[in-house]
């Protein structure tokens, strides 16, 4: 199990522990999964990352805070890996890691770029539901 999947675990597990019963479904982007959180109307951020910037490093815990949060319960996430699908990321029209963007259905309702400032995360996020 790696790093990520045990930081995952714990924070799956902290609404049972803190009582919140709420956390957004957070997977890895696939085209498939994407089109049906779109289809479905449902508000999604995607994240492209790289597991070597330090941003994205910052980004994880201030998003996964926010992400346990009741109001975005329905919030779902994809990770995009900025080196591994360069074809995703462009895509999406990103330009460089650590780009934070949001939908709500199809339509497309926010992005930011290097964004590490906990309330500017949570403006964000808010405009997909």
């Amino acid at each position: 199990m790696t790093a990520r999947h045990i930081l995952f675990a714990a924070f799956a597990s902290a609404p049972l522990l803190f009582g919140t019963g709420a956390i957004a479904a957070e997977m890895t982007y696939t085209p498939a999964a994407f089109e049906a959180a779109q289809k479905a109307g449902k508000p999604i951020l995607v994240h492209i990352t790289a597991p070597w910037c330090t941003t994205c490093a910052a980004q994880k815990p201030i998003l996964a805070k926010l992400e346990a949060e009741p109001r975005f319960k329905d919030l779902q996430v994809f990770d995009v890996d900025f080196d591994s699908r360069k074809d995703v990321v462009k895509q999406f029209g990103a330009t460089m890691q650590s780009t934070l963007i949001t939908y709500r259905g199809t339509q497309e309702t926010g992005r930011s770029a290097g964004e590490t400032k906990p309330e500017a995360i949570a403006s964000l996020l808010d405009k997909a539901i």
